[in-house]
């Protein structure tokens, strides 16, 4: 079935809740597994049914944020979401405390008897409100981005229509779009101040009423962290700070003179060439074509999985006026299939969607047999690595995409990569700071971003560009708004793909074989575990950035004597 097929109906709450609660009931008083089982998968139809609901209304609404009526099921979903979690924390409540704990975690995993205990801690029904308030503030957010509209180069774009210019190999091009890219915050600026204001607060709220001391505690708790602190998460920016930084500094320095340029400023970072960064060879339809061609190849799994995705429609691939920016992959539980939204925009980053959103929806296709929606995805931790190393791994068909412009996309790529953790390690920081300091003024946390900026990114030249200089690129990262603390998980992933790059190059057929295997755990493991699983180096060990690098270097090596 294609997905716009896939039926929408807004659920009747006050039903679903009786009907829930009646289940619920009778997997708490059921006095052998066998029917505490079945009552639980029962119920998961149910719950299964309800979550497709919300995300085809999340899907429809983020393809076009000006169709009224998917505005109002987001509206819906805004309000009654923090409901449904008050039913699903009802289920959790009867798992936790089932006297049949080695059945169900046999049958599902510890994993998931973990994320049950977690998803307690982090709610109750003296919150609901804030959480209403809290989807609607980030409802604000996404359509605050979304709608801008900005007349440039006789165009009427959105915000991602623009990037193309912005690396444009003209230069005067390059900073007449990115001071019309910026202008936007700064026009809005006093709405997204607010906006962030507001969200902290509402945060810090929740996290007091749970008992906890900040919003930082509970973060890590809403985020499944099982089996890392943020004391770990210090010492991971310190190796960053230590190793990674010096490099990127070197690649700075060397990419300056590449564009003949005597410094480097912020309109120059994403322009690696003078003559114009790696270009696709084709449209969209290009893309698709070769995408064919490459998953087919790479092994029957995939060739599998991205047949499935065509057939069914399953990706939403071209920006267009009100499509929401950025671009995600999401599961749709009644039908087992995963869905790939981005916007296309002419630049070389289309082929990292293809890739890296690709990487995590055959992740789900691989675990469709999981039936449980806390395990389908691993945490966002671990779900990283299957889209970050899939980046990689599809090294060997790049050539089919970018032709002669082949070593410059992967230089550009794996560049890009490696400058990103010093980037990753900023807003995970900035989130520590702000969170463990909710009352921090608007202008306070703007000058934390500031300097995080010049510790982590001491190149970074910000020229006459006020906006940028106060503090302000925060504005545009949407994970700070809509996804507290989801960023280390970037940078951790990050580290596990370099080691996947590694592997691939070294012995193809095993590197696929522990990628293979990690997607077929999907969540029913920890990052940890997953991380034992892959046969990788944890990122938290002490020598991991440090094995990973000369790798790393030798690729860099490689790439540029070609380019």
């Amino acid at each position: 079935m294609k997905f716009q097929d896939y039926k929408y109906e807004r659920p009747n709450y006050g039903e679903i809740k009786k009907s829930f609660l009646d289940l619920v009931n009778k997997i708490k008083t059921a006095d052998n597994y066998k029917d505490q089982h079945t009552y639980i998968m029962e119920l998961n139809n149910t719950r299964k049914h309800i979550e497709t609901m919300s995300t085809l209304a999340s899907i429809r609404n983020s393809i076009n944020t000006a169709d009224e009526f998917y505005e109002k099921e987001t509206q819906y979903w805004d309000e009654y979401g923090p409901l449904y979690t008050e039913l699903n924390s009802d289920f959790y409540k009867v798992i936790v405390n089932s006297k049949f704990k080695e059945n169900i975690i046999n049958d599902f995993s510890e994993q998931f008897y973990k994320i049950c205990e977690y998803s307690l801690k982090s709610f109750s029904p003296e919150i609901i409100p804030d959480l209403q308030e809290e989807n609607k503030l980030m409802s604000r957010y996404t359509k605050l981005l979304a709608s801008a509209k900005i007349n440039f180069n006789n165009e009427e774009l959105n915000l991602s229509g623009l990037y193309k210019y912005m690396l444009s190999q003209d230069r005067k091009e390059r900073e007449e779009s990115s001071k019309a890219y910026y202008n936007y915050f700064e026009i809005h600026e006093e709405e997204f101040d607010e906006i962030y204001d507001n969200l902290v607060k509402v945060r810090h709220d929740m996290a007091k009423k749970l008992g906890f001391n900040n919003f930082t505690e509970l973060g890590y708790i809403r985020m499944d962290r099982t089996d890392y602190n943020p004391e770990m998460v210090v010492k991971l920016r310190k190796q960053v700070l230590e190793y990674i930084v010096p490099l990127c500094n070197k690649l700075y320095e060397k990419q300056a003179k590449r564009l003949s340029l005597d410094k480097l400023t912020y309109i120059d970072e994403n322009l690696e060439f003078l003559d114009g960064n790696a270009t696709i060879k084709g449209d969209s339809s290009y893309i698709i074509e070769n995408g064919i061609k490459m998953y087919n190849e790479l092994s029957t799994e995939t060739k599998e999985f991205f047949d499935f995705m065509l057939e069914n429609d399953l990706m939403d691939l071209e920006t267009k006026h009100n499509k929401s920016a950025g671009g995600y992959c999401i599961y749709i539980p009644d039908y087992k299939a995963p869905f790939i939204f981005s916007n296309f925009n002419g630049t070389s980053e289309d082929m990292d969607v293809l890739t890296h959103e690709a990487g995590h929806a055959f992740q789900l296709f691989m675990s469709r047999y999981i039936d449980m929606q806390e395990i389908n995805f691993p945490t966002l931790d671990s779900c990283e690595i299957h889209s970050m190393s899939m980046e990689f791994i599809t090294y060997p068909w790049m050539d089919i995409f970018f032709k002669e412009d082949t070593d410059k996309y992967k230089f550009a790529h794996l560049t890009s990569a490696i400058k990103f953790l010093p980037y990753g390690v900023v807003v995970d920081e900035f989130q520590h700071i702000i969170y463990d300091n909710p009352y921090m003024s608007k202008a306070e946390r703007k000058a934390v971003w500031r300097d995080l900026e010049k510790k982590y990114l001491p190149h970074r030249d910000y020229d006459d560009n006020k906006i940028l200089e106060k503090g302000c690129w925060f504005f545009k990262q949407g994970h700070i708004f809509k996804d507290p603390f989801y960023y280390i998980d970037y940078v951790l992933a990050q580290i596990c793909a370099f080691q996947f790059l590694k592997k691939m190059e070294e012995n193809k057929e095993n590197g696929w074989e522990d990628y293979l295997r990690i997607c077929k755990v999907g969540g029913t493991e920890s990052f940890l575990q997953i991380v034992k699983t892959g046969n990788l180096i944890s990122p938290f060990d002490d020598n991991c950035i440090e094995f990973i690098i000369k790798n790393l270097e030798m690729n860099i090596e490689k790439f540029e004597k070609n380019l």
